[in-house]
């Protein structure tokens, strides 16, 4: 057994039913083989076996009354992943299917997506089972400033500095900031995501889903290609769906299908993202609203579906595992040549391998979804400036950074000998910078 087969072994022995951390953690390290034949002073340094383990896990509990005065419980992570290049950085869940394991291989990617981005944030990621959906503002924000009582003492700007994340919004991030505020009483950038009266940043909220498809554009650029006249299918009708499919249609592309966690709609003539965004960011509504408007549109329950509709380019932009390896080969058969991932880790291994193998143009999401956190880096850059920049500046600095992490990942691929796996090329990439400094600091 190999170096690297040992230490994944480790990882399933040491954290059992932690099936997505074993996932995550099995799709780097396989793809660092190459680089650790080359580099043996990584293995005897021990860095693999230090990277897969979090400097810090706290769970903690979080009570919190609802309307009717019933106390509610809730449990609370804070996985604090790894911070050889900066302070700690990620976002906070709230959804029911968090769980350690969920929290964790979402730190251990972010650790890789952050390196990637060229500036000095480590990795780390945090979130709770609870569910904002149908909770009043008054429920909402009662949590979240139980939960921040616990956090508090965790985070800080040179410290960690969370963000949001599924079910954690500008609403959830104001009340998280006004209890860190209130305790620590310090006016200090410790989140990302705030508002822009209170020390947000342009760009933010667009960030994610924009830097997708600026570093898709430099892809299909780079094989002859571009969106201007393609047909475009997007999982998910949160942030990174909206304005993801916002820089679409700016750069010439049709939008065609869009999705929540109920089912999806297709709209042959284009879906039209002013309606999408007053049902999801106005009205909090369903998606399936909008064939009230739109009555040529369809709308079908199910998720899945929606990767059965023929098109050029395909976005999962909505959660972990979303694209399996069927639909996958759907996709392949109706004509569809390039793949850009909106979320976290949204393909599984199997339909990875089908992309790669049938030479789709593959952008993983550790790389094309790194526009959130640069954005959030950016953030932090005014705080400790107490300035900020116009939307164009912002907009051209994300440009420019997810431009250089295609470059970069691109150029990692050949290096090492698996040209064209951008999967590959952003693990290393992500990988060798971590990996230097934490050669550089000794055993810590």
């Amino acid at each position: 057994m190999s170096y690297v087969q040992e230490v994944i072994q480790q990882v399933i022995k040491k954290n059992p039913g932690e099936f997505e951390f074993h996932q995550a953690v099995k799709e780097v390290l396989e793809s660092l083989e190459p680089v650790i034949n080359v580099h043996k002073e990584y293995k005897e340094a021990g860095i693999l076996e230090r990277l897969v383990e979090p400097e810090r896990q706290i769970i903690f509990r979080v009570p919190w009354v609802d309307d009717q005065g019933k106390v509610q419980v809730n449990r609370g992570y804070r996985v604090e992943f790894n911070s050889a290049i900066g302070p700690y950085k990620g976002g906070l869940r709230f959804h029911p299917s968090v769980y350690i394991g969920i929290i964790k291989f979402l730190g251990f990617e972010q650790i890789f997506k952050n390196s990637l981005t060229g500036t000095p944030i480590g990795g780390a990621k945090g979130g709770s089972d609870f569910d904002p959906k149908g909770k009043s503002d008054g429920e909402v924000m009662r949590f979240c400033q139980s939960f921040m009582t616990e956090l508090f003492r965790h985070i800080g700007p040179n410290t960690d500095v969370p963000a949001g994340d599924i079910g954690v919004g500008a609403r959830e991030i104001g009340y998280l900031y006004g209890q860190y505020k209130r305790i620590k009483n310090a006016f200090e950038g410790s989140l990302t995501g705030k508002g822009l009266s209170f020390g947000g940043s342009l760009v933010r909220k667009e960030a994610t889903g924009y830097g997708l498809i600026y570093l898709v554009e430099e892809m299909l650029k780079d094989h002859g290609r571009s969106l201007e006249g393609t047909k475009v299918v997007i999982s998910g009708s949160g942030n990174v769906a909206i304005y993801a499919a916002e820089k679409v249609q700016k750069l010439g592309g049709k939008v065609i299908a869009m999705s929540d966690s109920n089912g999806y709609i297709y709209d042959a003539e284009g879906v039209n993202l002013d309606s999408i965004k007053q049902i999801k960011e106005v009205e909090r509504k369903r998606i399936r609203e909008y064939i009230e408007s739109h009555p040529k549109a369809e709308y079908h329950e199910g998720c899945s579906g929606i990767w059965d509709i023929p098109c050029d380019i395909a976005l999962p932009c909505a959660t972990q595992n979303e694209l399996n390896g069927e639909a996958a080969k759907k996709l392949i058969k109706n004509g569809c040549f390039a793949v850009g991932e909106g979320a976290n880790m949204p393909s599984t291994p199997d339909a990875i391998e089908a992309f790669l193998n049938n030479g789709i143009l593959f952008a993983p999401a550790k790389a094309a979804n790194a526009g959130g956190v640069a954005i959030s880096a950016l953030e932090m850059s005014q705080n400790s400036m107490r300035y900020s920049w116009t939307f164009d500046e912002v907009d051209e600095k994300l440009k420019n950074i997810m431009v250089n992490i295609y470059k970069n990942i691109n150029d990692a691929a050949k290096e090492y000998g698996c040209e064209g796996n951008l999967v590959a090329g952003a693990n290393i990439a992500g990988f060798i910078k971590v990996a230097d400094a934490m050669l550089a600091q000794g055993i810590v």
